[in-house]
C-alpha cells in the first residue's frame, strides 16, 4: 500500500471518528471542550513554526506563515467564543426595587 493511500485512509478515518465524537457531545460540555481545543491549537501553532523551519525556500516560509496565521485566528476566535459563552452564565445585577409608598 502506498504512503499516499495510507495517509488518505487515515485522514478519512479521522474525519469520520471526529464527526462521531463531536456529534455526541452535550451542549453543557461544549465550553470546557472548546477550551481544551484551544490548547491543542496552541500546540498546532508550535508545529507550524517547526514546519516553516523544516521546509527550505519560500514554499516553507509561505506555508508556515499561513499555518501560524490560521492557527492563531482559530485560537483567538475560540477564546472569544468561550468567553462570550461563560458570560451568559454570570449573574446579572438586579434592578433596584421601588420603595414602598407610605
Amino acid at each position: 500500500m502506498s504512503d499516499a493511500l495510507l495517509g488518505a485512509y487515515i485522514f478519512m478515518l479521522a474525519i469520520w471518528v471526529g464527526n462521531e465524537v463531536i456529534s455526541k457531545v452535550p451542549t453543557t460540555l461544549h465550553t470546557p471542550l472548546m477550551s481544551g481545543a484551544n490548547a491543542i491549537h496552541g500546540i498546532i501553532i508550535v508545529g507550524a513554526l517547526l514546519v516553516a523551519t523544516a521546509l527550505p525556500g519560500p514554499l516553507g516560509t509561505v506555508l508556515g506563515f499561513l499555518a501560524v496565521v490560521l492557527g492563531t485566528i482559530n485560537v483567538v476566535g475560540g477564546f472569544v467564543v468561550t468567553d462570550r459563552m461563560l458570560q451568559m452564565f454570570m449573574a446579572r445585577p438586579r434592578p433596584a426595587k421601588p420603595s414602598e409608598k407610605k
